[in-house]
């Protein structure tokens, strides 16, 4: 039954955002803006490298918030969350559904990063570093995900929520920024980081997602329920 529903949410959400095309024609513009506005901004190549792997998660983290923030405004100015919960819609399932849209999104667009990053700021991504960069890929968006979806539905029916949602949001994916942009860092030919600490650092995203994992199925229906 869990499944079924969440199941039901990711393809609705899915669909929202095929007929919009809002990650298309607004989010990947602005991510795509930021990583040349940073690369004029720092004009120097070896510094550019240095920092691109920052610099597609961090953009990745903006972009995050302007998913998020549409995403549950879409269901509050169309009631569909009251309806959801009035309907008796178990919160696990709706979490894992609403969760699973927004990594397919961000993982779209951290592919989109990347090749941006490969393009304009000259990275070299070796074959052996493509299991690690798609493995940091995934994890770094399902935690930066996982951790959207929970505030989000925190924040959703509160004022101020465009202002509070980062507020809260930044100071708890520091962990996903910064294992996910020294793991990618390392794919992408760095120095600095050997390739049996970026794999240490994925493991660390892998207890973050998880951990956000059953701490957002298990709170995200309470704190709905407590927000309306």
């Amino acid at each position: 039954m869990i499944r079924r529903t969440a199941t039901a949410v990711f393809r609705k959400d899915l669909l929202i955002e095929w007929r919009s095309r809002a990650l298309l024609t607004r989010v990947v513009p602005f991510a795509v803006l930021v990583l040349v506005l940073f690369a004029i901004a720092l004009d120097s190549e070896p510094l550019v490298l240095r920092a691109g792997a920052g610099l597609v998660w961090m953009t990745t983290l903006f972009s995050a918030l302007v998913i998020v923030q549409r995403s549950f405004e879409l269901e509050r100015r169309d009631g569909a969350l009251d309806v959801l919960k009035t309907l008796g819609v178990d919160g696990t399932a709706l979490f894992l559904g609403k969760a699973a849209a927004l990594i397919v999104q961000l993982l779209t667009l951290v592919v989109i990063l990347v090749a941006g990053a490969v393009v304009l700021y000259g990275v070299n991504v070796e074959p052996s570093a493509l299991v690690l960069l798609v493995t940091t890929a995934l994890l770094g968006s399902c935690g930066i995900g996982l951790v959207g979806t929970l505030y989000g539905g925190l924040v959703s029916g509160t004022s101020g929520r465009d202002t509070l949602l980062p507020l809260l949001l930044m100071p708890v994916t520091a962990p996903v920024l910064i294992g996910a942009s020294r793991a990618t860092e390392s794919a992408f030919g760095g120095d600095a980081i050997d390739a049996t600490t970026a794999w240490a650092w994925v493991g660390l995203l892998a207890v973050f997602v998880a951990a956000f994992a059953v701490a957002g199925a298990v709170s995200f229906g309470p704190l709905l329920d407590s927000d309306s």
